[in-house]
């Protein structure tokens, strides 16, 4: 099976915005460790660095991960996931001295349609330690970024 064949009517559009979520194995709080967290974060800045996507917004919290972006002109959007779950899997397991899955096998994503509100979707997800409880204000959380909101 091939990983865009993973969710019937997965659609990836260049350019368009997808909101994605990611969980980890067994929703195991592994971002609770700074290490942890700073290897997925410098991963996912890679994925732009190589101009798979623009990142808009993301939260990392301690069991998942929302990301916001606009997907690049040569990849797909699960082979963009896809290496970023991978590549932040070996990183994250050599740091533990493990192996085995980081991330649940399946995504959660959700396009951005014309007549949703960007900025809204980013301060949704920056939002996520608050709702969460895990701080009083974002400017404590420490896993989060946007290029504007």
């Amino acid at each position: 099976m091939t990983y865009d064949a993973l969710r019937r009517g997965r659609a990836s559009l260049p350019g368009h915005a997808y909101h994605i979520t990611i969980a980890t194995a067994g929703r195991k709080p592994i971002f609770t460790d700074m290490t942890c967290a700073r290897l997925a974060i410098d991963t996912l800045r890679q994925s732009d660095d190589a101009q798979r996507g623009k990142t808009i917004a993301w939260a990392l919290m301690p069991d998942h991960l929302h990301w916001l972006l606009t997907l690049g002109e040569t990849v797909s959007l699960a082979r963009i996931v896809h290496r970023f779950k991978g590549r932040s899997a070996r990183r994250i397991n050599r740091h533990l001295k493990r192996s085995g899955t980081l991330w649940q096998r399946a995504y959660h994503d959700h396009t951005i349609r014309e007549d949703e509100d960007l900025k809204s979707t980013a301060r949704y997800i920056v939002a996520n330690p608050l709702r969460a409880g895990l701080v009083e204000r974002i400017g404590d959380y420490p896993h989060w970024d946007a290029a504007w909101i």
